[in-house]
């Protein structure tokens, strides 16, 4: 017979939502109680925790109590293609007495670029980036998903297409998988969620095991080495990087390069030896800088000391903010990298304290966040901009512990 505390610790990925929070709350009092060590908070920040609303073995509650239990001192939610998971990770958040924050990233085209035809940090198809959406304001989380919606629609055209073209290299009696049965069982679909090529690659390892763990090495070795076979390139999923831009002015967010840099050997196992926009890097990031994008988001464990110190110089240059977190989606991997507190990467701690005082400001009107236009005329450089944003919400986090 299992414990109150395992019960509870398992209801934190149950179906239903109303279940998991509930669980969280009965874990936060065990904690408050002593009945649980309560957690030693740290001053590490991850703004890219990946949840079952995109690809992940962690519900929003799930993964906003990991990350208290793994000593972070703030952490953000950042799914595909999806913000189905932001109003129970932000309620998660509260609960737990953890600051969050709160974005989705999804690919753009390139098209009509200087960049069309170039691989630039998408693996599987060339003219289309990676780009992040950080600092949602949770009043604007209906006009993003309105915007999602369509495209997580066509996105599943595709999936069901790439599902029949590996099929076609399989042996359908043994291996084949159903998309109905097989895939989008595995998602948060119905609720607003993507599918994604890691579900279609993890139905495929779970026809070869029902362990979780050797499903998700299993995930890592396909991802790197057998989406090529089966790809479909995506179009009409796809919105242009304008629209991106275009949406994040509307929504009081901040838009995002996801800096992914030529890769030798990957950290997470999933990604091949491949080269992505080191080679133009400095037009693209000027490029971007001036096309409205105002942040780059990097990952310091997974690039070079040499690559880091480049994208750093880059963003100083341009006046861009840097944004980090570990790109947290396996249960192989750390929620805390250890990295961001040495003293060249300190400064994403204050960004990601900065994020989260841009989300309180704004509910109050967008016309008080880190870059609406009001903001920046009363506080033109970009460094007084974070230090202020920063200490908002420390100042309001110190608050909230002392009630």
């Amino acid at each position: 017979m299992i414990s109150k505390k395992e019960q509870y610790f398992n209801n934190l990925n149950a179906y239903d939502k109303k279940i998991r929070l509930e669980a969280l709350r009965e874990l936060k009092l065990l904690c408050d109680t002593r009945a649980l060590d309560i957690p030693i908070t740290g001053k590490n920040v991850n703004n890219h925790i990946h949840t079952t609303f995109s690809f992940s073995p962690y519900s929003p509650s799930m993964a906003v109590f990991k990350s208290w239990v793994s000593g972070l001192a703030t952490t953000g939610i950042m799914d595909h293609d999806s913000v189905g998971g932001a109003e129970e990770f932000l309620d998660a958040g509260e609960i737990i007495g953890i600051p969050v924050t709160v974005g989705f990233e999804i690919r753009c085209k390139m098209n009509d670029t200087p960049f069309e035809g170039k691989r630039i940090n998408n693996p599987d198809q060339n003219s289309v980036a990676y780009l992040a959406m950080h600092g949602i304001p949770r009043q604007s989380l209906v006009e993003a998903e309105r915007f999602l919606a369509p495209y997580r629609e066509k996105r599943n055209i595709r999936n069901w297409k790439m599902v029949d073209k590996l099929n076609a290299q399989l042996k359908p009696n043994e291996l084949g998988l159903d998309f109905n049965t097989d895939v989008l069982p595995l998602s948060q679909y119905s609720f607003g969620g993507s599918v994604t090529e890691r579900h279609i690659l993890y139905g495929l390892a779970a026809k070869l095991t029902d362990r979780e763990m050797p499903r998700h090495f299993l995930l890592g070795m396909f991802k790197s080495q057998l989406v090529e076979k089966f790809y479909v390139d995506a179009d009409e999923e796809l919105p242009h990087i304008t629209d991106f831009i275009a949406l994040a002015e509307k929504l009081g967010a901040i838009p995002a390069y996801a800096y992914l840099g030529d890769v030798s050997v990957s950290v997470t196992g999933d990604k091949k030896s491949q080269k992505f926009e080191d080679a133009y890097l400095d037009e693209l990031i000027e490029y971007l800088a001036k096309t409205g994008i105002r942040a780059v988001t990097y990952m310091p464990a997974r690039n070079t000391d040499k690559q880091l110190s480049r994208i750093k110089d880059l963003c100083e240059k341009h006046e861009l903010f840097q944004i980090s977190g570990e790109d947290i989606n396996s249960p192989l991997q750390k929620f805390i990298c250890d990295k961001i507190e040495t003293p060249e990467f300190k400064h994403l701690i204050d960004s990601a304290w900065a994020l989260i005082g841009h989300e309180i400001a704004s509910k109050d009107g967008l016309e008080n966040g880190m870059f609406s236009a009001e903001t920046i005329k009363k506080m033109p450089k970009l460094d007084e901009r974070i230090a202020h944003f920063a200490t908002l919400a420390k100042e309001k986090h110190s608050k909230k512990r002392k009630v």
